[in-house]
């Protein structure tokens, strides 16, 4: 496929992960593996989102953009908030009309307030939600290429951004982003969910209590058979998610497992990412259940699909810690995010959860923690934040096991009280930049790419993370 043929059919992709708002990609007009920017670019940004606190706003007016299955399931994680008095939905926004119909149907029914619907489907409408005089944050829940074009002409207008990963998949995006962030002094955060998983708090918890010791080394992925969903005729809405797939090389979704790796060793608060290299295997899994479709159109995409089954990307920090970063919506296997974790004191490894604790030089190594023992950890070190919201993480389980009523939580409190938010712009930029950097290593032979400081230098200072912050 042409990227020309690419940018229109992209032009009429819908939002969320299944219907969302259309716009052209003239922003994108090459493949990101192919873009570039200069490193002394990067030396322009000042890091002054690094721990900014906005003017406290006590009722959130939240614009919702992207009404399908993703931007469906976050309005069900506000309906706390909106019911408690923090905040309000005050604008629905999708190019599909049904989906807006079926969005104000579920606010209604725990809203008296009537949200502002667009439902234009040129794709145009939603330049509207982006009025301060309505909103006061936006929620893009919209294909990927939409994130950083809303988001950016969200702040330029007033308004806090949050949007769904990845942030931006250009490096001239997440420079951009950064960029307009600093200069409005607006809130650009990426809607991470599993930073706020109960496992991988309770693993940063253990972190700041030095069960790890010495952190030295983790392992983290998102490897989840997607073909399915790829295939499905109306999933993702002109299956705009199966056209990424086609045009690019690397790792396209890195921060459900990276983002919490670097919580745990502190990169961007006293780390940070140096460079890394990334290698893709051979496309195998997807062009075969292409081919053994029995839809026509989905049988000619069978030769063009470019992303590879697996890709692996290594990184090392500045401190000299090490990440093993993998990817794979291809292949058939369970569900996992790896979420291994290694120093001095312990190693954890996920799905399932399994824990050793280092007890010195041994023959007895073969040994994870009985279950009783580790069932003790998970009590001893349960992170405050999961524990204190048990009620309405009870009630959300739809939502990702609670992590997404969490990470909603967060995001609306520290609005809601005028303090730093837990994750920054340089977080979602840096995440995000990872991707972009995978496929300039793959595409240069796997050659290693060095990744730039996109914090101003606030790295270099050691702090706690926010998460622990009480809010």
């Amino acid at each position: 496929m042409k990227r020309s043929d690419f940018l229109k059919i992209g032009s009429l992709f819908g939002g969320g992960m299944l219907g969302g708002l259309g716009l052209g990609l003239s922003s994108c007009s090459t493949a990101p593996s192919q873009t570039k920017t200069d490193m002394n670019s990067w030396s322009e940004v000042t890091g002054s989102m690094a721990e900014y606190a906005a003017p406290a706003i006590p009722k959130v007016r939240v614009a919702m953009l992207g009404l399908g299955n993703r931007g469906s399931s976050l309005i069900e994680m506000l309906e706390w908030l909106v019911t408690q008095g923090h905040a309000e939905i005050t604008v629905l926004c999708d190019v599909q009309p049904a989906y807006v119909q079926r969005a104000a149907e579920k606010v209604a029914s725990f809203q008296t307030a009537t949200p502002l619907r667009i439902d234009d489907p040129s794709g145009d409408g939603w330049r509207q939600a982006c009025n301060p005089e309505v909103a006061d944050l936006v929620v893009i829940a919209t294909p990927w290429h939409l994130h950083t074009p809303m988001a950016m002409y969200a702040m330029e207008q007033g308004l806090h951004a949050a949007s769904e990963v990845p942030i931006a998949y250009t490096e001239e995006d997440c420079l951009s982003l950064v960029k307009t962030s600093e200069r409005t002094q607006k809130h650009c955060i990426m809607l991470e969910n599993c930073c706020y998983n109960e496992e991988e708090l309770w693993l940063l918890n253990m972190v700041k209590n030095e069960v790890f010791g010495e952190v030295t080394h983790a392992e983290c992925a998102y490897l989840h058979d997607l073909r399915a969903l790829l295939l499905d005729a109306t999933y993702y809405h002109n299956r705009w998610r199966l056209r990424e797939h086609l045009e690019r090389d690397g790792n396209l979704y890195t921060t459900h497992g990276l983002g919490p790796v670097c919580m745990y060793m502190d990169v961007l608060r006293g780390d940070n990412l140096s460079h890394l290299v990334s290698m893709s295997s051979n496309e195998a899994a997807l062009s075969k259940a292409l081919r053994e479709s029995e839809d026509a159109e989905l049988q000619a995409l069978a030769s063009q699909v470019k992303c590879g089954d697996v890709n692996t990307t290594l990184i090392r920090t500045t401190a000299g810690k090490s990440i093993m970063l993998q990817f794979d919506t291809h292949t058939g296997r369970p569900y996992s995010r790896l979420n291994k974790l290694s120093g001095t004191g312990a190693t954890h490894y996920g799905y399932p959860s399994r824990l050793y604790l280092d007890h010195g030089p041994t023959w007895d190594w073969h040994r994870w923690q009985e279950e009783e023992a580790h069932d003790a950890a998970r009590a001893q070190y349960d992170h405050p934040l999961w524990s204190s919201l048990k009620e309405g993480i009870t009630a959300n389980q739809q939502g990702h096991g609670g992590m997404d009523f969490v990470m909603m939580y967060r995001l609306i409190r520290c609005l809601n009280e005028g303090v730093a938010l837990d994750l920054s712009v340089y977080d979602g930029a840096l995440w995000s930049l990872v991707g972009v950097l995978s496929e300039r290593s793959v595409a240069q032979g796997n050659q290693r790419v060095d990744i730039p400081d996109v914090s101003g230098g606030t790295w270099q200072t050691k702090r706690e993370h926010p998460v622990f912050r009480k809010v």
